[in-house]
């Protein structure tokens, strides 16, 4: 088996980490959570709360991926704690259902500001989308290296006009106090108070979502000792402090009572800060954003159904690298092909809603993996962060299935209609396990 190229430093990993979880939603997610909470505390303390737990599923991950420096992240954690049953199930449920659906509506989501930035390109959303899809997993197939510098860069950049949209707000003088008052009580025509906090949570939860992908990478990762867990604790820090940083810089210039949602407060922010040019500059802004994400996700996702070939679970294809540059280039085709299908069905903004109650559990049973692995973690925050986090993951779980039953049940199917697959394929693959070469 080719080996494990560590080309990643701790720059990338970061990178990963921050890259999916501060993507499309950071224009869209804070607008509409403090519609519908009416009250900057309340959403401020949404935020710290979701920081709170990500930042406990953060230092989980850290020990998973440091135990298991492997590609595949989930896959492997799950392979070693539940078994190959529960890893395939997981490994079925998000490379060949969750992650093409999350790539496509990342690309459909930019395509509508890329129309806008270049009117006179004559393209469509579908045709837009596809060439991000396959721009960014051409990119991948080109080497480790170059696809990291390349996500490294996006994600800087990225980072640094976000807080440079935060201090352009403080300097200039259109962010206001007065905007923020009353800071504690709810603004008129709010949601209902239970309501409210429970769709902020999942919203916030959603947005955050994506800081775990650095352990799909971690047979990739420079002294993984040493940098994961700076790049798994450090970026969910940081992509804490940047939520909360544009959500009230939001609020100080565009009051709630006044806030649009969609594309049209993204348009409605810009023209206040920047004028006539506003709104195509912060839909250059969002391109970035949702750019740096895409690049984050097709780096990591392909790695989920690398693993489960190389394992033996999945047709060895998928398990060959590119011999030129040594990356997993049948499962980046693989997932990018599959994002295109998604795209080109129009349905995974559905699978997306179907599957989201699926992918919470197994997040949940990931972190529970620490309570059968041995030796048991010694580190200081052991057992408190894994429970948790998997309390936040059964509160995220029971709001999903109270809210909409069906399609968190439909998802349910979904899963397990992998275990057919699942006993089909042992008895066509005779290759033998390769689950040594996960051992360090």
């Amino acid at each position: 088996m080719h080996p494990e190229r560590r080309e990643l430093n701790l720059s990338a990993a970061i990178a990963v980490v921050t890259g999916e979880s501060v993507a499309l939603g950071i224009f869209l997610t804070p607008a509409a959570m403090a519609r519908s909470l009416g009250s900057p505390l309340l959403l401020g303390l949404v935020w710290c709360g979701l920081g709170l737990m990500a930042l406990a599923g953060a230092l989980c991950f850290t020990e998973l991926a440091v135990r298991y420096p492997a590609s595949g992240g989930e896959y492997v954690y799950l392979r070693h704690g539940f078994g190959d049953t529960a890893a395939f199930l997981y490994g079925w449920m998000s490379s060949v259902v969750m992650y093409p659906g999350v790539a496509a509506a990342l690309a459909v989501g930019a395509s509508a500001y890329i129309i806008a930035l270049v009117p006179t390109a004559k393209l469509t959303g579908s045709w837009a989308a596809a060439a991000l899809l396959m721009a960014f997993g051409g990119a991948q197939i080109l080497g480790t290296g170059f696809s990291a510098r390349l996500m490294t860069a996006l994600n800087v950049l990225k980072f640094t006009v976000l807080f440079g949209l935060v201090g352009w707000v403080l300097v200039t003088g259109h962010g206001r106090i007065l905007n923020l008052v009353p800071f504690a009580s709810r603004v008129p025509g709010s949601e209902p108070w239970l309501g409210a906090v429970a769709g902020a949570v999942m919203s916030g939860f959603f947005s955050f979502g994506g800081w775990w992908e650095a352990g799909k990478l971690a047979g990739e990762i420079r002294n993984p000792k040493r940098n994961l867990p700076i790049a798994f604790v450090g970026g969910v820090l940081l992509v804490t402090a940047v939520y909360l940083a544009i959500s009230f810089a939001f609020l100080s210039v565009v009051p709630i009572a006044d806030m649009s949602s969609g594309i049209a407060f993204v348009s409605q922010f810009g023209q206040v800060l920047f004028g006539p040019a506003g709104a195509w500059l912060l839909a250059a802004c969002v391109l970035l954003c949702v750019g740096g994400g895409l690049a984050a996700l097709m780096m990591a996702a392909p790695r989920v159904s690398f693993a489960m070939a190389q394992t033996g679970q999945f047709l060895p294809l998928f398990a060959r690298r590119d011999p030129r540059f040594g990356t997993p280039a049948n499962a980046i085709r693989l997932q990018t092909g599959l994002a295109l299908v998604a795209l080109l069905f129009g349905t995974f903004d559905r699978i997306l809603a179907y599957i989201i109650f699926s992918a919470v559990l197994f997040l949940g049973l990931t972190v529970a993996t620490l309570f059968r692995v041995r030796p048991s973690p010694q580190a200081w925050w052991f057992p408190a962060a894994p429970v948790l986090f998997l309390a936040f993951c059964a509160v995220v779980a029971s709001l999903l299935l109270l809210r909409a039953p069906v399609p968190a049940l439909f998802g349910m199917l979904i899963v397990l209609l992998g275990l057919p697959l699942h006993r089909a394929l042992r008895r066509r693959l005779s290759a033998p396990s390769l689950l040594a070469s996960e051992r360090i």
